[in-house]
């Protein structure tokens, strides 16, 4: 007797999709990866606007150059906060704000 076409593992029948090995889909799981991606992301863009706000301040470009970025980083504060605590959509959104503002500000440069 035959087995049908999606019985065996190896075939690339529907229990062999080729998904990602790491993706085990517990939703616990996903959400405290998001948390984390979240959290990382905001402190590193607010340091990154944080050092290059310093930089620019130390050359003579306009004021609101360096303001921008710091403004960036400041806002990417609380995005890093709302990722801390769950709040990943919210989190997403400060973080493309804050990024606006900071390449908004180099364009002005």
């Amino acid at each position: 007797m035959q087995d049908a076409p999606g019985d065996d593992p190896d075939d690339g029948g529907p229990e062999n999709d080729g998904g990602d090995p790491d993706d085990d889909g517990d939703p616990a799981e996903v959400a405290r990866r998001a948390r984390w991606t979240a959290a990382g992301t905001g402190s590193l863009l607010a340091l990154a606007g944080i050092a290059a706000s310093l930089l620019r301040l130390a050359r003579s470009s306009p004021a609101l150059v360096p303001a921008a970025y710091a403004a960036g980083a400041a806002i990417c504060v609380p995005a890093a906060v709302l990722g801390i605590r769950g709040r990943t959509r919210r989190s997403l959104w400060l973080l493309i704000a804050g990024v606006m503002v900071m390449a908004l500000g180099d364009r002005s440069d």
